[in-house]
């Protein structure tokens, strides 16, 4: 036996127990002729002491101790002289009586700290090591605890967790699939699943009401903070239901794991806001509403006055900052520069200042104190506020106004990642039309139900009416982020048909690439719908980061590379063979 207790176990009612501990050496400090050894493991830290009595055999093993190696070391659990408060066995020491090398470790090329002195890039290479640090072992428990409450809750409420193929159909609609050659079937490629959707819907078709999969997804797309290659989704199914069902089921899910997993007790209904809302006041479909800041729409406020900018803006929006009056110029020099970044896409700013001494603005040649005012009441401004103001063609305003309110929000501290703001929103367009391909593409996917009340203008042949289809479809936002998503599906095989001739295939297309779905629809499909969850995101949230890599064991960097493995790589000229395929690729 390696190990009586582990490194996090031993207390105070332990002292005087003859342990035996195993683990990595995390750092080693002299003292007169005592030497004082950390030992970690996934547990915690135990101080190991060798003084003055060990015998010299003790004492030349612990000399040649180096970080990282690997020990099992034996003694008495004695009452520390000098506690540690930050660790959970600060209160005792082990005496030790012996130490058993396992294995020896090189100088690592990072501190294994909680702060450590590895660059992203390096610790990437050395995620094997990076993985011992506290943070990251605190990350990946906090996942572990999440997916078990996930399973626990759905399994307590009557969902069957089944898996499904990893090895599809390519159907490229949405992001751009990886692909698999098939050795067995020379120029046939397999796809990796973007989601399982498809395969949840033919298995309400098969009458299993209740479905969920904790399940890993693949899309091959450019990256962000919050995006992987390979990605992991709370991905779930019903039949027999409509939106309410939908929303109350997974809102009492989300309840259970703020509870189960972070302590926090969520008794009332999450807000719910529809996507008209959410940009009018937002500025985004996901907003982020820990704080205030709406936006507010003064056109009807600006026009007549000659200043070419508002008059000839097809929108005019505000938003009013709370005590930010102060502002210098300098200050207001630098977020109106910042506006004006290709990021956000404003072409300038315009403030009122609402000091101790009157209002004050950047266009006072051309309105009045009367008209500022006027715009103050009507963004609920007072004494001691700020109004930032943005103009020009209505999407892209509200879009910079949406971005100019996050960032007025994080430099005025209200977002804060131990405060949670979840929320629902609904009523998206179905469709989006592009105007390079002339045709539509569906704003969440080609499965996704019309309102029933749209669906009159979804068979129209008039462009402007089918644009203006809402789908039967609603996002889960957690503190600006957009954690989860779904809709009521199609589920009658003439409704499916119509919604393929409204993205632009033709029959042959759409019975090539769906064929097999638009016939199970034949076979008494049941009104059903659904939700994927983004269970890296919805970590990284509950442990109040942004970027979800700490959470996934083994991430791609932003090149979408495994610096670790050196992957993706070249295979070599016998399985290019054995897959037929040939490399275009020159090398240099």
């Amino acid at each position: 036996m390696y190990r009586t207790h582990t490194c996090g176990e031993l207390r105070l009612n332990n002292a005087g127990e003859k342990v035996t501990l195993a683990g990595w050496v995390q750092k080693i400090r002299k003292m007169g002729g005592m030497s004082f050894i950390d030992l970690r493991d996934r547990y915690g830290i135990t101080q190991l002491v060798v003084d003055e009595s060990a015998s010299p055999d003790l004492n030349t093993t612990a000399e040649k101790l180096g970080r990282e190696y690997v020990i099992q070391a034996t003694g008495i659990v004695t009452e520390r002289t000098s506690k540690n408060s930050k660790i959970l066995t600060g209160d005792v020491e082990i005496k030790l009586s012996e130490i058993n090398l396992l294995n020896a470790s090189q100088t690592p090329p990072f501190t294994i700290e909680d702060e450590t002195d590895g660059g992203e890039e390096i610790r990437a290479k050395y995620r094997y090591l990076d993985l011992r640090r506290a943070p990251l072992k605190k990350a990946l428990e906090l996942r572990h605890k999440m997916a078990q409450e996930t399973r626990k809750y759905l399994d307590g409420i009557g969902f069957i967790e089944v898996e499904t193929p990893v090895l599809i159909k390519s159907t490229p609609e949405g992001a751009r699939d990886f692909v698999v050659p098939s050795r067995m079937n020379p120029g046939e490629f397999y796809a990796l699943p973007q989601s399982p959707q498809t395969f949840k819907q033919l298995l309400m078709v098969a009458g299993y009401d209740k479905y969920f999969q904790i399940v890993r997804c693949f899309r091959d797309e450019d990256l962000r903070a919050d995006r992987q290659p390979e990605f992991t989704q709370i991905d779930c199914e019903m039949s027999f239901v409509e939106r309410e069902d939908i929303l109350n089921t997974f809102e009492g899910m989300i309840k259970a794991l703020f509870k189960n997993v972070l302590g926090l007790e969520m008794n009332e209904q999450f807000p719910r806001i529809s996507y008209a809302d959410a940009m009018k006041y937002y500025g985004s479909d996901k907003p982020d509403i820990r704080f205030g800041m709406k936006i507010t729409e003064i056109k009807h406020l600006t026009g007549g006055k000659d200043f070419a900018v508002f008059d000839s803006a097809e929108y005019v929006g505000a938003i009013c900052v709370e005590g930010a009056a102060s502002y210098t110029r300098k200050q207001l020099d630098e977020i109106t520069e910042w506006v004006k970044r290709p990021q956000v896409g404003a072409k300038g700013l315009v403030y009122i200042r609402l000091a101790e001494d009157g209002i004050k603005s950047s266009v006072d040649k051309f309105y009045t104190p009367e008209d500022l005012t006027a715009i103050a009441n009507e963004t609920g401004a007072k004494s001691g506020d700020l109004i930032l103001v943005l103009a020009g063609d209505k999407k892209k305003t509200q879009d910079a106004m949406g971005t100019l309110r996050i960032e007025m929000g994080n430099r005025l501290g209200f977002r804060k990642s131990d405060h949670y703001a979840p929320l629902w929103v609904y009523d998206f367009p179905l469709l989006e039309w592009d105007e390079e391909t002339q045709r539509f593409y569906a704003m969440h996917h080609p499965f996704t139900s019309p309102k029933p009340e749209d669906m009159g203008k979804f068979y129209s042949s008039n462009r402007e009416d089918i644009a203006n289809v809402c789908a039967n479809a609603y996002d889960f936002v957690l503190n600006g982020t957009e954690i989860g998503g779904g809709s009521i599906r199609i589920h009658d095989s003439a409704v499916q048909k119509r919604m393929f001739e409204v993205l632009g295939f033709g029959s042959e297309e759409a019975d090539y690439k769906f064929g097999f779905i638009i016939n199970a629809f034949k076979f008494g499909a049941p009104p059903h719908g659904g939700i994927a969850f983004g269970f890296d995101r919805f970590c990284a949230l509950f442990g109040g980061q942004e970027t979800i890599r700490d959470y996934i064991a083994f991430p791609k960097n932003n090149a979408g590379r495994d610096v670790m493995l050196d992957a993706p790589s070249a295979i070599d000229a016998t399985q290019m063979d054995e897959l037929f395929l040939k490399s275009t690729v020159k090398k240099s």
